[in-house]
């Protein structure tokens, strides 16, 4: 009975790794810029409030009104300057307009040179993720296999776990695969 648990133990830590994984990968494709306006781009960019370092969304609220246009609308007006000024360090390439209520931003149209760049941005994030994915699977035989040359999991239930994590690891692989091949139509479309 423990030999389950424990074989339990290790496939739901490398189901657990491998889906940070690739959550991390998605999130890595929210960042890149694709040429349409996403409230995701502006994740990360941290603006000084009161000398504290805020996420912007805590002291604004976020909109696209259009397909090229991200409007951003500070709770507190009295810190647009500081926001600005968060946006032009966050190196996302985009100048605010400031009209003293709001920043509106327009994102320029791609040319086919950033295209290339971006998809070839893309590819790499994906590649890392599913080095990550396949980093879990390594981690996860290598459990189980100790656990077999320790003699505490037969070498039929080793085996059959070890097919178990490979078909995850090919699930896993595949989405990064469907999520890469999703950014880079949309970074070809616009």
């Amino acid at each position: 009975m423990v030999e389950t648990l424990d074989v339990k133990k290790v496939t739901e830590e490398t189901k657990k790794k491998m889906t940070k994984a690739l959550e991390v990968t998605r999130k890595e494709f929210q960042n890149i810029r694709t040429g349409r306006a996403s409230i995701a781009l502006m994740e990360g960019i941290l603006v000084d409030y009161y000398n504290t370092p805020t996420p912007l969304k805590g002291v604004a609220s976020i909109s696209t009104p259009d397909p090229k246009t991200i409007a951003i609308q500070p709770w507190d007006p009295s810190i647009i300057g500081e926001i600005e000024r968060a946006i032009l360090k966050s190196g996302l390439g985009l100048t605010p307009i400031n009209d003293g209520k709001i920043i509106r931003m327009q994102l320029p149209p791609l040319t086919q040179e950033r295209r290339e760049e971006l998809t070839k941005l893309v590819r790499k994030v994906a590649e890392e993720g599913r080095v990550s994915i396949r980093n879990a699977r390594h981690e996860g035989i290598e459990q189980i296999k100790k656990l077999e040359k320790g003699k505490v999991v037969p070498e039929d239930i080793s085996h059959s776990t070890q097919k178990e994590i490979q078909k995850l690891t090919d699930g896993f692989i595949a989405q990064a695969d469907e999520a890469l091949k999703h950014k880079e139509s949309e970074i070809h479309a616009i």
